[in-house]
């Protein structure tokens, strides 16, 4: 979340020509040749090290391979990264009823982190949805999420649905990958009355941007409580 934005607020240039190679290469044999840096920076205007960054993070979801003295292809396949779940699809993996209590669903304007997070303009009228999340009646985290309203219309007049990625994949919206960050905080006052914790315990702090393509669909904010929740991380070797 540290790239800088293009200065009318449309998606990050990388992110722009990383989605293209994306789309390009989709569906090749390995060892197909990518675009060259050359030929993406005539095609989008933009500095060569913004090209580097869209090919490297590429290279690193395993999409893309780069060859010394030979140039960039399409990578031989490897393990497919865990599909990106929600709280609920969550909890039922670790055998845990989910249940949410909704503290917050309501229209409001995006303040400026919010509005970078979600690349629209300050604000702008985004949908915040904080709920109280439990696994077999513990409580587990609270959740602010932050959608922009733009891509879902009446979203606030028809209910509040019991899982958020079901609703956006009903609209063709829910996120194919994610921008996720992990922190280790302390909780404040009104976190340590919902968690039932004491001000100042530790908590597990995630962060996700989810998107679809280079939309940025929802941006999300929990605090888990430590004791309670483990979050497991899938790696292999390439």
């Amino acid at each position: 979340m540290e790239d800088v934005l293009i200065s009318d607020g449309r998606s990050l240039k990388h992110v722009a020509v990383r989605e293209y190679v994306r789309g390009l290469v989709a569906g090749n044999a390995p060892g197909s040749p990518a675009p060259s840096e050359r030929e993406l920076v005539h095609r989008f205007g933009v500095a060569r090290m913004t090209v580097r960054q869209a090919l490297d993070a590429l290279v690193t979801e395993g999409l893309l391979e780069r060859i010394p003295g030979r140039g960039t292809f399409v990578a031989r396949p490897r393990r497919v990264a865990s599909r990106i779940t929600g709280y609920t699809e969550e909890m039922t993996r670790r055998g845990l009823l989910a249940e949410s209590q909704t503290l917050l669903a309501r229209r409001e304007q995006a303040g400026p982190g919010v509005a970078r997070a979600l690349s629209i303009s300050e604000g702008d009228a985004v949908i915040h949805w904080r709920r109280l999340r439990r696994g077999d009646g513990a409580v587990i985290c609270i959740e602010d999420n932050y959608l922009n309203e733009v891509l879902l219309p009446g979203f606030l007049q028809t209910g509040m649905p019991t899982s958020l990625y079901d609703a956006l994949d009903a609209r063709g919206l829910r996120p194919t990958w994610a921008e996720d960050s992990i922190a280790a905080d302390t909780a404040g006052d009104e976190e340590a009355l919902l968690l039932e914790v004491d001000p100042g315990t530790v908590v597990l702090r995630h962060s996700r941007r989810g998107m679809v393509g280079d939309k940025v669909v929802n941006v999300s904010r929990s605090a888990y409580r430590s004791d309670r929740y483990t979050m497991w991380i899938q790696l292999g070797d390439g």
